[in-house]
């Protein structure tokens, strides 16, 4: 059982994410928060496998609950909810340790797939709406610590990183290629190695930047 976190200042939006959720077998919501204070109370008591947030809420902001947490090293894994309107948000959020964003929208299957995606370590930046948080927002290119070229990956390393940014897990990865998830594991670390970053969704964000996939 995957157990999820809510937190968004509208209760509407709460109560209709977890009305998706709990048609699934596989998901409980186990706790729901209206601010980002209240979520990062109760947080460690609640020790959510994976958290829903807003980005913009009175008092403490979803980016204000991932800086805090990524800088402690508590971050669950977390999926922003957002509306199309939040580019420039969404990028911080995912700068700042998210594992990719929602629409509030959300379809049922998709909701539960990236909930579980996200629950066996994947992330959910899809190229095609990444390409277009990245368009036209050039002048957050600094962000990344270099956008010189890294070092060359091999042509599995580059296989593993477009199924990254498919946000499929290490284990979806090496069921896919017929490989030990030890060894997808191993890849992974050496991409993170060479593009210089700290994390799969940073890798996959800094590769579409440089147009590596």
């Amino acid at each position: 059982m995957i157990n999820v976190m809510l937190v968004d200042d509208q209760n509407l939006v709460r109560k209709g994410v977890r009305s998706l959720l709990e048609l699934s077998d596989e998901i409980e919501v186990v706790a729901e928060a209206a601010d980002g204070q209240e979520a990062m109370d109760m947080m460690p008591s609640v020790d959510p496998d994976v958290v829903l947030l807003d980005m913009r809420m009175p008092g403490k902001s979803g980016i204000d609950v991932l800086k805090e947490l990524s800088e402690r090293d508590a971050l669950p894994p977390t999926l922003i909810l957002t509306t199309f309107d939040d580019d420039e948000l969404v990028l911080a959020g995912i700068r700042y340790g998210a594992k990719g964003y929602l629409l509030k929208d959300v379809a049922l299957a998709d909701l539960v797939s990236a909930v579980k995606t996200v629950a066996e370590g994947g992330s959910i930046v899809k190229p095609a709406i990444t390409q277009r948080l990245l368009k036209g927002l050039e002048h957050m290119h600094n962000e990344f610590s270099s956008l010189e070229q890294p070092d060359p990956l091999t042509d599995r390393e580059t296989e593993i990183l477009r199924l990254m940014a498919g946000g499929y897990s290490n284990k979806e990865i090496a069921n896919s290629l017929d490989v030990a998830e030890g060894t997808v594991k191993n890849h992974v670390s050496n991409i993170l190695s060479k593009m210089g970053v700290r994390d799969r969704t940073r890798a996959v964000l800094k590769a579409l930047e440089l147009g590596l996939i």
